[in-house]
């Protein structure tokens, strides 16, 4: 018996990684990149792409790995449950709103903000709503917890260190909270 092998399958998920990755390099390569395309409130009149693209923008090789790799479990999984055109739906709006969370409360008007957090929290919001109950293993805890628990443990956790847009996390979580109702009424009714 053979098993055959089905190649590497260019998904949405991927192609938001590969972006990311390119970004990264280039900002190391460049770093006045991040003053062109993160999000700073008081630039952002004059500099409104900075609403889309801070997403693709990283602050180290900690936060994009961190963010990539959540990117990928949360993003696969979600995009699999309602396929990749509404999963690039719920990355981009909740990306957007909880940019605009940032904005409208931002820490500084000079701060600069950078990273896909607020699109990831909206695809682990969303799947907080779908599948609640789903055990998955958040390092370095050795026990599976409640993926609801996850997300929402996590928000609570990350958003407060210092430096971070918890305003981003929080516009991303609570569109994914939404998103995530939204899809299960969808899901329920089309049984």
């Amino acid at each position: 018996m053979y098993k055959s092998y089905r190649g590497f399958n260019l998904t949405p998920v991927w192609v938001l990684i590969t972006i990311n990755f390119l970004l990264f390099i280039a900002t190391l390569i460049d770093y006045r990149l991040i003053f062109l395309l993160g999000l700073q409130p008081a630039a952002f009149h004059d500099m409104p792409w900075t609403i889309v693209t801070n997403l693709f923008i990283h602050a180290g090789i900690g936060h994009i790995i961190a963010n990539m790799i959540t990117l990928y479990f949360f993003g696969s999984f979600l995009s699999r449950l309602i396929g990749g055109r509404s999963f690039l739906i719920v990355y981009f709006l909740g990306g957007i709103l909880g940019n605009i969370c940032y904005l409208l409360l931002p820490p500084s008007p000079l701060a600069i903000a950078v990273g896909a957090s607020g699109a990831i929290f909206a695809l682990g919001g969303t799947l907080a709503v779908m599948v609640p109950r789903l055990r998955v293993f958040v390092f370095p805890i050795p026990a599976p917890l409640p993926l609801w628990v996850a997300v929402i443990g996590g928000f609570f956790i990350i958003s407060f260190l210092p430096q971070v847009a918890w305003q981003a996390h929080l516009g991303g979580l609570v569109f994914g909270l939404i998103a995530g109702l939204f899809f299960r009424q969808r899901q329920h009714r089309s049984f």
